[in-house]
């Protein structure tokens, strides 16, 4: 799972293996271990969410996604959920979760899980 914060705008990308453990255990989280600390991103679908949510506890930034929406999602040619939210003090943050896509650029990153680009399969 790939996560990156742009100002107030939260992006989560899935490999195909990520959407099918959502799906199957309604959880999956991914960390980056600072030594005397650990950042934690996790996606987590609930049954009492319609849209996209998300918290920040616990140097743990967690999305929430509808657990029925999760199910479907691995054999949907839905891309991903968005959703803005009102944080407590009125200001806004965006937020995206989405399947990750094979590069169209050259990339040494391991794309083997990743699903197939929509603009490569249109030629």
């Amino acid at each position: 799972m790939k996560i990156r914060i742009r100002g107030n705008s939260i992006r989560y990308r899935l490999t195909k293996t990520e959407v099918n453990t959502l799906s199957d255990i309604g959880y999956y989280e991914n960390s980056t271990d600072f030594g005397d600390q650990k950042f934690i991103y996790a996606v987590k679908a609930i049954d009492d969410v319609e849209v996209l949510n998300v918290d920040f506890k616990d140097n743990a930034i967690t999305l929430y996604m509808n657990r029925a929406k999760s199910l479907t999602w691995p054999k949907s040619r839905k891309v991903g959920f968005s959703n803005v939210v009102k944080t407590k003090n009125g200001n806004e943050l965006s937020l995206l979760l989405e399947k990750d896509f094979v590069c169209m650029d050259e990339t040494v990153e391991d794309q083997s899980d990743n699903y197939p680009n929509p603009k490569s399969l249109k030629k």
